[in-house]
């Protein structure tokens, strides 16, 4: 493991270790972000799959109803019969913060709230057929966009826990033991340095004893 080039000092000792301390705590911190934002997103995920299997269900039911309205109407007559929705419906977005992921919310307005609205042209001239098929599509609205919401909110999820998962790796597998491995290098360096000057200490200490006792020879004699 590399360590970083830095001057093997004390005060650097220190700076490392509180960057240790930090990264320790960033790395735990991610860690929970990391298994809940998974956690959530597997809930997203077994919420799609029930979700999608309902809405391809019921769409191929009312499919089914168009393709009996149409065998037994004219071309002409299915189309003008749906030529001029009479009901208008709107959809506002909002973000929705899960785990510091904006994750849109989908709000269905209609311009009038009579159910029949739905039915754009008159029963004289259609089958109950077509019938079926329009009331189904506009009961299926809300979970197409439910199930809109829910995919759109697992893939900003996935991203995010890649996102998540790349930050983890970098502190647990690179950042934190070469944090460990420079403060290890400093401290050997710092010890080697005070043994250095230990050493020095005696050595000039005893040339001082020796010196001394020069002294007092010269003066005995």
């Amino acid at each position: 493991m590399s360590v970083l080039q830095v001057n093997p000092t004390r005060m650097e000792l220190s700076r490392l270790k509180k960057r240790l301390t930090t990264a320790v705590r960033g790395h735990k911190l991610l860690k929970d972000k990391r298994d809940e934002l998974m956690r959530i997103f597997l809930q997203r995920v077994r919420e799609n799959k029930t979700l999608r299997r309902s809405v391809e269900h019921r769409i191929i039911q009312a499919n089914e109803h168009f393709v009996l309205a149409e065998s037994v109407m004219r071309p002409e007559v299915v189309n003008a019969a749906l030529l001029l929705p009479k009901q208008q419906i709107s959809i506002q977005t909002q973000l929705q913060n899960v785990m510091s992921v904006e994750v849109p919310v989908f709000n269905v307005k209609t311009r009038t709230a009579d159910p029949s609205d739905i039915y754009c042209y008159g029963f004289a001239d259609t089958y109950s057929d077509l019938d079926q098929a329009v009331y189904a599509l506009a009961e299926l609205l809300p979970d197409l966009l439910r199930l809109a919401e829910s995919e759109k909110a697992a893939q900003l999820l996935a991203a995010e826990i890649e996102r998540t998962r790349r930050r983890v790796n970098a502190l647990e597998h690179v950042m934190i033991p070469q944090l460990r491995e420079t403060i290890r290098m400093i401290t050997m360096k710092l010890d080697e340095a005070e043994r250095s000057n230990q050493t020095r200490l005696m050595k000039v200490k005893d040339l001082m004893v020796e010196e001394q006792i020069l002294k007092n020879r010269q003066r005995e004699y």
